[in-house]
């Protein structure tokens, strides 16, 4: 599996960029918002990918973010959505737009996107919903260096990762809630509130319960 990709930009197609690695090049299709993101021809460029694998053909599609090719994988999951039609759901309301949507049940911004009809659109909520706060958590990982060093001190990334504080864990949960759209104090209210109710302390779990709250309060 084909999961990130850092090369040089050698050619940009309508929906796709040619990638060279090495001298190997990788057409990687995206989304409207992820080319209109990248660098100019020439100049260097770092995407993750998901491979798609079909019967007659090999597909890599890119993402500026891990959220982003989260949802993607996510999207594709549900009947009536395949790779096509989620990147046009990442291009019309990007990976933040889907986040949000799904959360407060906003099933007319998926349908948006064309080619998404009301049905698809509401399975789309229904059966996501559930997995926003597991996807908002992938945002602290964005600011990973990604090279051989971090990869080989791996184990105590986690064991840092594993110490966070309470504090820092409603500061994830507020941070996240706030980049979906709530006010500082709602976001604030709800968190203080889920991490009183939560039984096991964890990122995730605090953003899932404030979420709950927060539909509850509107």
């Amino acid at each position: 599996m084909i999961g990130k990709l850092s090369g040089k930009v050698d050619y940009r197609g309508k929906d796709y960029v040619l990638i060279d690695v090495n001298g190997v090049g990788y057409a990687v299709y995206c989304s409207d918002r992820t080319l209109a993101l990248l660098p100019v021809t020439g100049e260097p460029v770092s995407l993750y990918t998901d491979l798609l694998v079909k019967e007659d053909i090999l597909q890599l599609f890119g993402f500026t973010t891990l959220i982003e090719k989260e949802w993607h994988r996510l999207l594709m999951t549900v009947q009536g959505v395949g790779a096509k039609a989620s990147m046009t759901i990442l291009g019309t309301i990007g990976p933040e737009g889907v986040t949000r949507a799904i959360s407060i049940s906003d099933w007319n911004a998926i349908k948006a996107a064309k080619g998404i009809g009301p049905k698809t659109a509401q399975r789309v909520v229904i059966e996501l919903k559930d997995k926003v706060p597991a996807v908002m958590s992938l945002g602290e990982f964005e600011v990973l260096d990604l090279n051989e060093s971090s990869l080989r001190d791996g184990s105590s990334t986690i064991n840092q990762r594993n110490e966070l504080s309470s504090s820092g864990i409603q500061a994830e949960a507020l941070s996240a809630l706030i980049n979906l759209g709530y006010s500082h104090g709602d976001a604030a209210q709800a968190v203080a509130k889920a991490v009183e109710k939560s039984e096991l302390l964890e990122t995730p779990a605090v953003i899932k319960l404030a979420l709950k709250l927060l539909a509850v309060a509107n």
